[in-house]
């Protein structure tokens, strides 16, 4: 009986120390746990918070998103009015190009026609011109000779003239001698 009651003290002494250990282990697994569940409990919290914000964050990407888009299909409405202007006025531009060239063309053609047509005039002014000067030339040279001419007779004409001169001189004072002559004898008694 005492043997047995040594053995069952042992179990018990056994089954408390194992009991203890056992309580001892809940405890730091309570601790652990715990732990865990604050853990737990803000990495939901950071969760819901990350939740919070990525719902926010979807919510301004879409609102983004729309905005982009209506911007982008504003662009492409302005882009397509612009391309609209832009051909309207480049077939405008094409067709005034058009017009400039045949424009252009006709000029050239007009100023080659001017071109031919100033060539033959100044050739034919030309021969003109040197018709001319030889006819001045031989007018000159005529009126040269008739100069000339005249010149001679107005040499002989004023030689002429002085002759004349001077005998209308000799006339003068031969008529002045008769007339004293005349007095004198008109004074004479007997001449009467």
């Amino acid at each position: 009986g005492v043997f047995l009651y040594n053995h069952l003290q042992q179990k018990v002494r056994n089954a408390e120390a194992l009991a203890q250990k056992y309580k001892q282990q809940q405890e730091a697994l309570s601790a652990q746990l715990q732990v865990v569940y604050e853990h737990r409990s803000r990495l939901e919290r950071s969760l819901q918070k990350e939740r919070g914000e990525h719902k926010k964050t979807k919510e301004d990407f879409l609102v983004y998103k729309l905005e982009a888009q209506e911007a982008l299909n504003k662009e492409k409405q302005d882009s397509m009015n612009r391309y609209g202007a832009l051909s309207s006025q480049h077939k405008i531009l094409k067709n005034q190009h058009d017009d400039v060239k045949k424009q252009l063309l006709d000029l050239q053609l007009q100023h080659n026609s001017l071109k031919l047509e100033h060539r033959k005039m100044l050739e034919s002014h030309s021969q003109k011109y040197a018709q001319l000067q030889q006819e001045k030339d031989s007018e000159v040279t005529n009126l040269q000779d008739t100069v000339f001419k005249l010149r001679e007779e107005s040499k002989l004409l004023r030689k002429a003239h002085q002759e004349v001169h001077s005998q209308l001189l000799n006339a003068q004072a031969q008529m002045e001698e008769f007339r004293q002559l005349k007095e004198a004898l008109q004074k004479m008694p007997g001449f009467r």
